[in-house]
Order: structure tokens, then C-alpha cells, then sequence
């Protein structure tokens, strides 16, 4: 009877809340639930037009947002393997494969190279979506290679973290890119050459504790979770309730963490900004040192 009262008092479901609507066309907000099309959150770089949440992106995301255009991508040749040969329910091999096929990436972590508002500049982008952006020893390889090229070309270089932290299938190998990351930055440093970090949803684990804080400028994105641990681990830790908004970026903001917070939109021009102020004096690399 509720049903047909419904046609009969003219009351009908929107086109977009129906059960039946294909596959990829519409979207629903994880913050507000409000639900627009594919197209439109595209065009809005992903972001809910509503409430303002910024949906997790990929690489290739940022590298179409931040470039002027066109850009080239570095180091697709170095790929993950199991040589540790280990397995819990799936082997690491059948786990790379799976993500490799789901997220269209070669690894967790992308290097571009393109041009700002006409000033050249090298990206590395994590995507979460491949084993939760874990950091692996090829994370840290592609890192290494991509600061080589900045100081070779001299050029700046910019990191968007996006990750779980270490990757547990490759054991101490990941924990040891903590240290190689960190000590390739300081030599890109010494060049004075540029370093971006941008922090974006969620930065966590030894990622955070190494090259994502490591920043000439550190900056996220609005709510990004920022942290090592987890909220609910340290909760249980200190035994103790936590700040509201503890973690996230607006957080980190207010206690000296971050430099600043940028919205998506603003996110070219904050970079173009950015390029323009940090004049880059660079003394001639010796590479073979800086390795």
C-alpha cells in the first residue's frame, strides 16, 4: 500500500538515489552523502561541491591538476619483486599483481616530470590504492633516482605522500628507505635546491617519519590525517581521550607541524607562488658522492 501511495500522491525517487543507476556514473560523498556525477566531481577536481571533502585521488590526478600540461614519467622501469618470498593469505608477488591490474600504477609511488606556470619542476605522487601506498624499496629507489635528476637538471623537487607507512612484505628492506630517503634529501639540501613536502589523506607511519616532514615547505591538504601511529593506538597508549581534530592537518597547522593548508583548487597557483620566491643558487653536484 506505501508503494502505491507513493505514485498516487505523485512522489517519485530521483533519478539519482535509484538502486538501479549503471556503474561509475554517480558518486556519494564518504562525508555528507550527497550524490553527484562522475563528471561533475572531475571537473570539481574531486572535491564534494557540498561540504568541501577532498576524495582520495591517484598520481596521475595530481600530475593532471598541477602540470600546465604535458609531463613525462621517470623510472617506470624499476618494479617490485618478492625476494623475500613471503606470503600470509596471498604471496607479495599475486598482491603486486593485483594492484598493479586495480590501480593502472606500476608502484606506490610515481615520478613526473613537467612545468609550473612554464618553470620545470619533479614530482613523486603515492597512491594509496597500491597496497595502501606502502613504502617499499622501490618507493625509496624511485625517491633516491628522482632527486639525482633535480640535481643533475637542477631543478626542484616535490614529494605528494599519500600512505600507510613501511611495507611489511619486504621486512627491514622498507624500514631501511627511511634512512636512504632522509639522506638523499640532505644532499639536495646542500645543493640548494628545493624540497616540497605536500601531505595529503592519509600521510602515516614511517613515511611521516621520514621524507614527508623533511620539507623546505611542509603543507597538506584540508583534513588530511597526519600522524605515525594511529588515533585509536595512541588512545589505548595513554589511556587518555584526544583533542578534537587531533591528526588532522588543521591540527598540525595550529601546533607549528605544517606551514600551511591548501585547498585543491588553489593548489597550481600556491605551487607557481612557491617556484617564483625560492631562488635556487645550486653549487655543481658530484653524484657519485651524492649516492
Amino acid at each position: 500500500m506505501g508503494w502505491f501511495k507513493r505514485f498516487k500522491d505523485g512522489i517519485q525517487t530521483a533519478t539519482k538515489n535509484k538502486m538501479d543507476t549503471p556503474d561509475g556514473v554517480w558518486h556519494k560523498c564518504k562525508k555528507c552523502s550527497d550524490t553527484i556525477t562522475q563528471k561533475e566531481l572531475k571537473e570539481n577536481l574531486f572535491v564534494c561541491p557540498k561540504c568541501d571533502y577532498h576524495e582520495r585521488i591517484g598520481s596521475h590526478d595530481y600530475f593532471d591538476i598541477i602540470f600546465d600540461g604535458k609531463y613525462n614519467l621517470h623510472f617506470e622501469e624499476i618494479v617490485s619483486k618478492d625476494f623475500l618470498e613471503f606470503s600470509d593469505l596471498k604471496t607479495y608477488q599475486e598482491r603486486l599483481d593485483s594492484a598493479r591490474d586495480y590501480t593502472e600504477v606500476s608502484d606506490a609511488i610515481t615520478v613526473a616530470q613537467g612545468k609550473i606556470g612554464k618553470k620545470p619542476m619533479v614530482i613523486a605522487a603515492m597512491d594509496f590504492r597500491f597496497i595502501g601506498g606502502s613504502m617499499g624499496s622501490v618507493v625509496g629507489e624511485r625517491i633516491s633516482k628522482a632527486i639525482d635528476l633535480c640535481l643533475s637538471e637542477k631543478i626542484p623537487f616535490m614529494i605528494i605522500s599519500k600512505s600507510g607507512g613501511a611495507r611489511m612484505m619486504e621486512s627491514a628492506f622498507s624500514l631501511m628507505q627511511m634512512a636512504k630517503t632522509s639522506a638523499k634529501l640532505s644532499v639536495l639540501a646542500k645543493h640548494s635546491i628545493p624540497f616540497f613536502s605536500f601531505m595529503t589523506d592519509p600521510t602515516t607511519g614511517g613515511v611521516t617519519a621520514s621524507f614527508a616532514m623533511l620539507g623546505d615547505i611542509n603543507f597538506s591538504e584540508p583534513k588530511a590525517l597526519i600522524g605515525f601511529a594511529g588515533p585509536r593506538v595512541i588512545k589505548e597508549t595513554i589511556k587518555r581521550d584526544l583533542p578534537e581534530g587531533f591528526q588532522r592537518s588543521e591540527f598540525l597547522l595550529e601546533h607549528g607541524f605544517l606551514d600551511f593548508v591548501v585547498h585543491r583548487k588553489e593548489l597550481q597557483n600556491r605551487l607557481k607562488e612557491l617556484l617564483s620566491l625560492f631562488t635556487t643558487h645550486v653549487t655543481a653536484p658530484n653524484l657519485e658522492s651524492a649516492g
